[in-house]
């Protein structure tokens, strides 16, 4: 998994509430065990409505996703963050998500951004002509326009996610206390040796 400091770019203005991962990704294409391709049918229902956000050349392959209240909400599915990394969305705003969306956006490097929903409208609005900044150096979301929105974040996923670690990443770097633990285990856990024993007459 890639590190991410800065997600630069276009943002989708999408904006709906109660947003579940069946929308995210419809049930039928969870037959698949990889993680790519699932991009192509991401908002399967939504990209059905006439001149919706997702197929509008404008904002085609934007890294960011503004999204309303309750974002993946509904069934657990890694699926739901694998279609999302996949059409190539680093970062989701919105005022809150579901917390299972939340985890699976993270253990697969997307940036969740939690802001008000004055935020989010003022948002919606600027991504409609302008770009977008996610910085979590500065914990910042910023435009060309000036704006500026200030989020806080758990501080072992920002880390994580700056630092490109999953759960593989981070076992790999405690490798080295692993193997000195695995190198004395087997001396730390064997059986006690029999201790000696002084062998006395018996009583006449």
């Amino acid at each position: 998994m890639s590190g991410v400091t800065r997600i630069e770019g276009r943002a989708y203005p999408f904006g709906r509430s109660n947003v579940d991962t069946d929308v995210i990704i419809p049930a039928h294409h969870l037959k698949t065990v990889t993680r790519t391709g699932l991009g192509r049918h991401a908002f399967e229902t939504v990209r059905a409505e006439p001149g919706n956000v997702f197929d509008d050349p404008a904002h085609a392959g934007a890294p960011i996703l503004i999204a309303g209240d309750n974002f993946g909400c509904g069934s657990s599915r890694e699926h739901a963050a694998w279609a999302l990394a996949d059409m190539g969305v680093r970062a989701v705003i919105a005022p809150s998500f579901s917390d299972i969306f939340s985890g699976n956006a993270f253990k697969n490097g997307i940036v969740a951004v939690v802001l008000p929903q004055a935020a989010i409208d003022r948002l919606m609005e600027i991504a409609r002509d302008h770009p977008l900044s996610v910085d979590l150096e500065t914990m910042s979301v910023t435009s060309p326009l000036q704006d500026r929105f200030v989020f806080a974040m758990d501080p072992f996923r920002r880390d994580c996610l700056m630092k490109g670690l999953d759960e593989i990443g981070l076992t790999l770097e405690s490798e080295a206390a692993i193997a000195d633990y695995e190198a004395r285990a087997p001396f730390a856990f064997s059986p006690a040796a029999p201790e000696e024993t002084t062998a006395f007459p018996a009583d006449a």
